[in-house]
Formats: structure tokens, C-alpha cells, sequence
């Protein structure tokens, strides 16, 4: 199921007078504008507000024709009917925001009054209706800041907060007002004639947000909705007591539709420990038989040691005098119960530097808007798959310069910046010469001394994730070094074992990624 659809779909009937059967015993919503107008004007009379803001207050009604027309205050008369996006229903008016509420009000507080202070970061995105604050004197916020009260719809104006859904009503504030981010519009209704919360529900419309995107006016990464475009922006207005009942339906769905989602958390969650569990019976030789014709662990790894002291021999790499034998002992005594034809080993003992190394030292000066060589991002190495986030790029003279490492499709990545784990993935087929950076590990496939996709489910596997948030370091962004990587110890199974366990790995993986996106 599609939640996020699903809300949409909720709030479009909504809007359009389709969510809750209308009630002929309402008071019309072309009332409910008349009050407001004159509520306005006695506010200009009482110096509240400013004759400035209401002399672009519009009327909007249908004509003899059945044609929307819209009244302006010098009494001209414009057709507006390409302007209007759907019919309403009986008792439903349209209106422009900027007659129907205050766009942007000021406060005029004392100095030493407490308010609540949001900025942008205490407000939640999304269909949420939630904000936290901060408590600070009114003399503190005056001046830089958005001003607001109890009740007032706050709605983002910037890139990505407009987009993402960031606006609230604002509830609970501290002696009824407050101030905060300069990335706001607000909306205020005239004495809550209108219901805030309808309000809110309107402005998180995918319709509103996509004309909003259209105007928007900036350099990138700045795009802003301006003022002028709430201001004009058209608002079905419902009847007061129908706003109320699809306010409260719009709640009873939503809060049906937060169960779905935190089940499907919880099931998401359940998944994924399952998939651990997978991972951690494969490692212990419990996930598929063993076939005593295997070929002994031992075996393969002393073939390893024999290769690689022949590429020695021939100059293709250096001895590495740091090298270990890995043997069992109390420090990897969670290995004690492995199949007896499996080794314990490490990366840097199954591995040669022409199969594992680090990605190359790239500095933001080296690289070019586009260019032949394509740099993996760090990003993109995500646990079990790859997430493409696009590529920065060298040219060829600079590859050539700095002596990179080319990289193949089919290598495995490992992200040595660890947050809650360490990922890694294998590299999908990519056109083109690509690198990767001196923070991502790369291992060659090597078939003859492993299966590089079993390597990837055990260093994935919870025991070694373990070892690795043990022998990382760093505070902001944790880091695991390569040398300390390489050394950790690796349940090793005879090859044809790797491949068997690859694919039941494999299969159960498949099998729960379809339960799931059949709940999805």
C-alpha cells in the first residue's frame, strides 16, 4: 500500500469537497468571506492593520454565465475561469489568500515578554503537524525574524523545506506568540474564522507544493516561493462547520494511516533482523550443509600462500612483513564452534594488494564538471547494494597525473566511514573508466581463492560489524582503517561451501525482499 498516495488522495477529495457530505444547514462560505472583509476593514478603522494591507482584497463569484469573475477594490470586474482548477460544491467559495487571511503579520510585544523561538529544524516535515521551541525574550527575536502567534500557519519558502512539506500551526506557544526562521510565510486567519488546520491541509497538497516549484525565484540551492505568490494563491473555502468535519476526518484517516506505516516500520525492522540472523548462521558454517568432499579450508589458503609468494618472486607485489597467519584463540573465541574443514582467516591473509587496496586521494581542485574518468561516491557504497549518487569526474590527464587506480565493474566497495555499520556492495555495470575514493576499500574478484560475494555477506555479518565499530575510531565520523580492517578475523569455508552458502543467502534474501514489497 502507498501511504504517501494514499494521504494525497485523502487530501484532494478533501479540498474539492468530496471527503464529507455537505450539510444545507451550514452557513455559506460566501458569509463567512463577508465577515472577514468587514472584520479587515474594522481592523484598518482601529489600526490593527494597515489600509496598505487590504487594498488588494478580491471578491470572487460566479456571473449570470456561470463564469468565475473576480471584483477588485476599485470596482472592476475581471473573468478569472482559466484561473479556476475545479468546481466546488454548493456553498463553497474561492478566494485569493490574501483576502481571506493576514500574509506575514508583525507582533508588537514588550521587550521583556517570553515567546517561543522555531527555527527551521524544530519543525517537522511531511504530514506531520508538529513543532518544538525554544523559550527566549520578545527583545532577543524582534528584529531578523519571522513573527507569529497561537494558531498562525507556518509554511517553508525555501528549497528543500518547501518541497519536503515543512509548515505547522503553530500550538502551545509561550504567552501566545512567537518568531523564528526568516524561511517562513505565515498565514494568519482573522479571528480563526477560518480553521487553521484546514488550512494546513491545503497548503500540503501536492498541487500547491508542484505550483509552488513552478514559481519559484532564486539562485540554486536557494529557490524561494515568494510572498506575492501565497498572496494570489486560490483557496477553496468551505463552509466553517464542513471545514471542522473534514478536519476531523482528514485526523481519523491520517491516524489510521500512521498504524500502516508503523507496522510496515516494524516490519521493515523484522526483516532486517531477520536477514542478520541469515547472515550470522552463515558465518558459522549453520546456514548449509557440509559436503566432506570439499576441498579443506586449509588447503585453499595454503595454495594462496604459495601463489602469492610466486607473484613475489616475479616483482608483481611486495612481501607484506606485517603480515599473520590467523589461528584461533580466546580474542576470536566466537569462532570456536566453525566446521572443522573451515579456517579462521582475515582480508589481508585471503587477499594480495593486486586484489585489495584503497581508492585513490582526490581533492575537490582535481576534479572537473564532467570528464572521462568517473569517481565513485563514497555515498554511493550502501550496505548490501549501491546507491547511485551520481559521479564527480577527472580527466584523463589528471588520472594519468595522479596515478589513479582504475576500477572495474564487479569489484566490491567497502565505505570506511561508519555510522550505525560498515557497508559495502558490489559495483554494478557502469560504462566508462571509473575510480574510487582513498575512503572506500576495493576487492577484486579473484575465483581461484574466493567468492567475492561471500566476502561481502561476511564482513557484513553482525560479529564482524562488531569487530569493526571495536577497531574504528573518531567521534563526529568514525573510520576504520585499512590496516586494522584487513586484519580482522574471517570465517573462511572451502570454496565450493562459499558459493553454497552465496546462494542460499541469496534466495532467503529475495523471498523476504518480495514479502515486503508485497506489503509495501
Amino acid at each position: 500500500m502507498d501511504t504517501k498516495a494514499l494521504r494525497q488522495k485523502i487530501l484532494d477529495l478533501a479540498i474539492r469537497g468530496k471527503l464529507v457530505p455537505q450539510d444545507p444547514n451550514d452557513e455559506p462560505a460566501s458569509v463567512l468571506l463577508e465577515r472577514i472583509r468587514a472584520e479587515k476593514q474594522q481592523m484598518v478603522k482601529e489600526g490593527k492593520l494597515k489600509a496598505k494591507d487590504i487594498k488588494n482584497d478580491t471578491v470572487i463569484f460566479k456571473g449570470d454565465d456561470n463564469l468565475h469573475y473576480e471584483k477588485f477594490p476599485d470596482g472592476s470586474v475581471k473573468c478569472i475561469e482559466e484561473e479556476i482548477p475545479f468546481e466546488l460544491p454548493q456553498g463553497w467559495e474561492w478566494s485569493r489568500f490574501s483576502s481571506a487571511f493576514i500574509i506575514n503579520p508583525r507582533n508588537n510585544l514588550p521587550d521583556d515578554t517570553e515567546v517561543s523561538f522555531v527555527p527551521m529544524s524544530l519543525i517537522q516535515e511531511g504530514y506531520a503537524n508538529n513543532h518544538t521551541f525554544e523559550k527566549k525574550t520578545w527583545s532577543t527575536v524582534k528584529s531578523g525574524f519571522t513573527h507569529f502567534a497561537e494558531n498562525d500557519i507556518g509554511v517553508a519558502k525555501i528549497t528543500p523545506c518547501f518541497e519536503n512539506k515543512k509548515s505547522v500551526v503553530f500550538g502551545n506557544l509561550t504567552n501566545g506568540f512567537g518568531a523564528g526562521t526568516t524561511e517562513l510565510h505565515i498565514i494568519r486567519s482573522i479571528n480563526d474564522s477560518i480553521c487553521p488546520e484546514y488550512v494546513l491541509w491545503f497548503i500540503k497538497t501536492d498541487s500547491f507544493i508542484s505550483n509552488g516549484v513552478n514559481a519559484f525565484s532564486g539562485a540554486v540551492g536557494q529557490k524561494r516561493i515568494g510572498k506575492d505568490f501565497v498572496e494570489k494563491y486560490l483557496i477553496p473555502i468551505a463552509p466553517t462547520s464542513e471545514q471542522k468535519r473534514i478536519v476531523e476526518r482528514i485526523s481519523t484517516a491520517f491516524k489510521f494511516i500512521d498504524d500502516i506505516d508503523a507496522s510496515k516500520e516494524a516490519f521493515k525492522l523484522d526483516v532486517e533482523i531477520i536477514k542478520s540472523k541469515i547472515l550470522d548462521l552463515a558465518i558459522r558454517g549453520k546456514l548449509v550443509p557440509q559436503d566432506p568432499n570439499d576441498e579443506p579450508a586449509s588447503v585453499l589458503l595454503e595454495r594462496i600462500r604459495a601463489e602469492k609468494e610466486e607473484l613475489i618472486k616475479q616483482g608483481k607485489i611486495k612481501r607484506d612483513k606485517k603480515e599473520s597467519v590467523i589461528f584461533k584463540g580466546e580474542d576470536n573465541s566466537y569462532y570456536d564452534d566453525i566446521p572443522e574443514n573451515w579456517c579462521i582467516s582475515c582480508l589481508s591473509e585471503i587477499t594480495s594488494p593486486l586484489h585489495l587496496n584503497d581508492g585513490d586521494w582526490i581533492l575537490s581542485d582535481n576534479m572537473v564538471p564532467f570528464g572521462e574518468i568517473k569517481l565513485i561516491q563514497l555515498g554511493s557504497v550502501g550496505f548490501l547494494q549501491y546507491n547511485d549518487k551520481g559521479f564527480k569526474y577527472l580527466s584523463n590527464e589528471m588520472f594519468k597525473e595522479l596515478n589513479c587506480t582504475e576500477i572495474f565493474s564487479g569489484y566490491m566497495l567497502i565505505n570506511r566511514i561508519i555510522s550505525d555499520k560498515m557497508c559495502s556492495c558490489i559495483l554494478p555495470e557502469i560504462d566508462g573508466k571509473k575510480i574510487t575514493t582513498v575512503d572506500t576499500c576495493w576487492v577484486a574478484p579473484n575465483d581461484k581463492w574466493y567468492n567475492l560475494k561471500y566476502l561481502m555477506y561476511a564482513i557484513s555479518s553482525p560479529h564482524f560489524q562488531s569487530l569493526v565499530m571495536m577497531y574504528s575510531s573518531g567521534t563526529t565520523r568514525r573510520r576504520i582503517s585499512k590496516l586494522n580492517l584487513v586484519k580482522l578475523p574471517l570465517a573462511f569455508p572451502p570454496l565450493p561451501e562459499q558459493a553454497r552458502i552465496v546462494k542460499a543467502i541469496e534466495t532467503a534474501f529475495a523471498q523476504l525482499d518480495e514479502i515486503s514489497n508485497s506489503i509495501a
